[in-house]
């Protein structure tokens, strides 16, 4: 494996937060032995799902397993800049492009025991192409025999296809949704899409909850909207069923969900 990393988590959130990663984690261990490598997804973007993946990972870890993070996020990557990394090095788009011809020295330990980070690596606007490789579905059927855990953190499922390629290839996929920001239509579709991939949906994480007077998240910490607009994303890969929705997020859930109450 590659050198260590220093993971600087700026948004650790606040005491409701915790605990409701930690049922998480729980629930993900009830889920059985045989759901090694999960997936998290999202509707759009901004919804908190790299945040998600990584406490979770996190957590795991604590309880003295072995956990890979893999950042499948080729097209628009938030983890080196979310984290702080100074130098990741090249990653999983190098390793899958061939520029790379072995994984394991692109896998970094990090400042908390047991949890490894394979990054995203550089840009690529070939994404759908490159996932579906051969060598991303060896890496993901061989990891589990290093870790005990391997969760993929995968672009938004409602504005890219990659997620729906990557869920063929795990054992199980988790949805996260930011409360009130998503349409019960639009996430139906996103969740009919995953089914149709032949993954076993574990669940939905309902995320950034307001719990009276704020959201699940401290103050401090409550602004989770640098995440980026995935603009890239409107010219590779994208669903025709979904274009309305693509680069008008908060305009076209709103509007749907007050179709939605009005019927």
């Amino acid at each position: 494996m590659s050198k260590r990393v220093i993971l600087h988590d700026q948004n650790e959130g606040d005491f409701f937060y915790r605990e409701a990663i930690k049922t998480l984690r729980a629930n993900i261990r009830f889920s059985g032995r045989s759901r090694q490598v999960i997936m998290f997804t999202s509707v759009f973007s901004g919804e908190g799902k790299s945040d998600t993946v990584f406490h979770l990972a996190e957590e795991m870890a604590k309880l003295d397993k072995k956990v890979l993070l893999i950042d499948a996020d080729i097209r628009n990557s938030v983890l080196v800049n979310r984290f702080g990394v100074e130098d990741a090095g090249t990653g999983l788009s190098e390793y899958l492009s061939g520029l790379e011809e072995d994984v394991d020295p692109l896998i970094h330990s990090t400042n908390y025991p047991g949890l490894y980070v394979l990054f995203a690596g550089a840009y690529a606007p070939n994404a759908t192409e490159m996932l579906s490789d051969d060598h991303f579905r060896l890496l993901l059927e061989t990891a589990p025999k290093v870790f005990d855990y391997v969760f993929v953190d995968t672009p938004p499922l409602g504005q890219v296809i990659d997620a729906a390629i990557i869920a063929q290839h795990c054992d199980g996929a988790v949805l996260v949704i930011e409360s009130g920001a998503v349409s019960y239509r639009v996430a139906q579709r996103v969740k009919q899409q995953l089914e149709t991939s032949g993954c076993h949906i574990l669940g939905v994480v309902l995320n950034k909850v307001d719990r009276g007077g704020g959201s699940i998240y401290s103050s401090k910490y409550g602004k989770y909207g640098k995440y980026g607009k995935y603009g890239k994303y409107g010219k590779y890969g994208k669903y025709d069923k979904y274009d309305k929705y693509d680069g008008s997020r908060e305009g076209d859930a709103r509007e749907e969900s007050a179709r939605d109450s009005e019927a």
